[in-house]
């Protein structure tokens, strides 16, 4: 039986090979999918100055993220729940001075202290590409084509992006002038839990029709256009539809403008991905503004702990047998082949049970 010390806390759990394989599979095929678009991979640290964090993107709680006080500074750290707030980091000061617009990928581990009821991870691997000095509607088609790439080629199939509006009500009450803050708080509420009886009560009644204008894109959008009188939204509607021409076959476009769950920093555009076999959402991402600099950007991030489950399990390799006095040369060159070594460290191993498809004799190979 498992001592209690061998527990782990809620909500984190070892990969184990099979699984780590799968992940480590999907992340090299997502990264060479970056890395062929010109995304050139940057590595920032596990933990940072708290007020770093908080002050480059709007939205972003720091009280969800793990503190401690750093013993040389004295100063508050935090690990990091995001890594896109580190991308704007970067991007802002080692490379301000770098051409735009700048495309820069990443990938590693986040950590939450408490996750919720439908998604209980509190570690979350993320992968992701941020393209920093544009949020234009050929910057948002290309950060979502890419990420659509990167999922097929990472093994994924029966591939969803659901675009949404983050800023909508925002943009519409503005154009409105008649509600204080205080109402266009409680539409957005509202509008979150698709509640029809309580965004009248809110005094949202005007809003109600945004509640049924989602769905496949070629439905939702005419919808929304006729909802658009004063044409405030006509060039958003716009972009929403090149957007979706460019997507093209990679994937079925739905629209559900009013959804903000997981849109704490978006602007005009964001949109949530989906796989066949994978729970919950496979991704996010949208247009943004760098705190401080206010320079634009777009970008998405995978969340590959989640593929893990749906991803196809890598194409086992020969795996080879290496009996004590063997020629390391012929062994070196079987494995820049692609082949897999285990060499004998005793007389009683069994190579098949270590999970070896063949055995080296000499130069030659034999099947076990």
């Amino acid at each position: 039986m498992s001592k209690s010390s061998d527990l782990l806390p809620v909500g984190l759990e070892d990969r184990l090979p099979q699984s780590a394989a799968r992940i480590t599979g999907a992340m090299r095929a997502c990264l060479d999918v970056l890395a062929s678009h010109g995304y050139e991979r940057v590595r920032p640290p596990l933990l940072e100055f708290e007020s770093s964090l908080a002050s480059r993107m709007k939205g972003v709680a720091t009280e969800r993220c793990f503190r401690m006080t750093d013993p040389a500074s004295l100063r508050t750290l935090a690990l990091r729940s995001d890594i896109t707030p580190q991308i704007s980091r970067i991007a802002a000061t080692s490379m301000k001075d770098a051409p735009r617009p700048l495309r820069l990928a990443y990938s590693g581990d986040t950590a939450l202290i408490e996750a919720s009821q439908l998604d209980p991870a509190r570690e979350r691997l993320q992968l992701g590409g941020e393209l920093i000095g544009a949020d234009t509607v050929a910057a948002a088609s290309e950060i979502v084509s890419t990420a659509l790439e990167a999922l097929a080629a990472a093994g994924l199939t029966g591939l969803s992006v659901d675009f949404t509006m983050p800023d909508l009500v925002d943009t519409l009450a503005a154009q409105d002038g008649s509600l204080d803050a205080g109402t266009v708080e409680a539409i957005r509420a509202e509008l979150d839990t698709k509640d029809a009886g309580g965004l009248k009560a809110a005094g949202g009644a005007a809003y109600l029709p945004l509640l049924y204008a989602a769905g496949p894109i070629a439905d939702a959008l005419p919808q929304l256009r006729e909802l658009d009188a004063s044409g405030v939204l006509a060039t958003r509607l716009d972009g929403l539809e090149a957007i979706a021409a460019r997507v093209g076959s990679l994937a079925r476009v739905t629209l559900d403008p009013t959804e903000r769950h997981g849109f704490e920093y978006q602007s005009w555009f964001g949109f949530t991905l989906y796989a066949e076999g994978v729970r919950g959402a496979a991704g996010r991402g949208g247009t943004y503004r760098i705190s401080g600099s206010e320079e634009a950007a777009t970008g998405f991030t995978l969340y590959l702990d989640r593929l893990a489950e749906a991803v196809p399990q890598p194409e086992a390799a020969t795996t080879i047998y290496l009996p004590d006095g063997h020629d390391a040369a012929i062994a070196g060159a079987f494995r820049a082949q692609g082949a897999r070594t285990i060499s004998q460290l005793s007389a009683d191993e069994d190579p098949a049970r270590l999970g070896c498809t063949h055995i080296l004799t000499g130069s030659d190979l034999s099947e076990i």
